[in-house]
């Protein structure tokens, strides 16, 4: 009996050491091909390829020479049939522009957030009125950046094709003219083994 209560603890503790997991710190840099969906390599070559493409478009070129228009970020239309953070690939974009040191952007998410402290600021009595912002002096974006994700998914036995394409473009909000635009393909291909692994 000694005996088999033994083997049983020793084979509990060989099953639960199997258990055990190990986390690691990657490049977050390093191509990520898990499986065919979305991921991070893909967002990062989106992201690079949208700045990359506007930062030398003469037009663009001319329009930031002397200057750096206020652009607006509208959100993506996700038009593919997984959960795509979108916000994550345009905040990237903007990120990328600002750093660039052409563009400046105002945040139109934070609106409601701005209009409360201004409103605190200015009826509260708790802030010094000549310290207070004051309303009515935000600048007007000229531009609105804009855009689509889709794809197109397709299966044939063992072999799944994805064809992501993802489209930005920047409007001039006076005129309605779009001044430049550009769009990403990404194709992803993975076929099963034989025993299905």
């Amino acid at each position: 009996m000694r005996r088999v209560l033994s083997m049983m603890m020793l084979g509990a503790v060989v099953a639960l050491s199997g258990c055990a997991s190990k986390v690691d710190y990657g490049d977050a840099q390093a191509r990520e091909t898990v499986n065919t969906d979305f991921g991070s390599t893909d967002l990062q070559m989106i992201a690079a390829k949208m700045v990359d493409d506007m930062l030398v478009f003469p037009p663009i070129v001319q329009l930031t020479q002397n200057r750096r228009p206020v652009v607006f970020v509208d959100s993506i239309k996700n038009k593919t049939t997984e959960h795509v953070d979108t916000e994550s690939i345009t905040d990237t974009i903007q990120s990328k522009l600002l750093n660039s040191g052409k563009f400046r952007f105002v945040d139109m998410t934070k609106v409601e957030s701005v209009r409360q402290q201004l409103d605190y600021q200015s009826e509260s009595g708790l802030v010094d009125p000549s310290t207070a912002a004051q309303m009515g002096r935000q600048i007007g974006a000229e531009f609105m950046m804009y855009g689509n994700f889709s794809s197109i998914v397709k299966r044939d036995g063992s072999t799944k094709d994805v064809y992501y394409k993802f489209t930005l473009k920047l409007m001039n909000i006076q005129t309605g003219i779009i001044e430049w635009a550009n769009e990403k393909e990404i194709r992803k291909t993975k076929t099963k083994s034989l025993f299905g692994l």
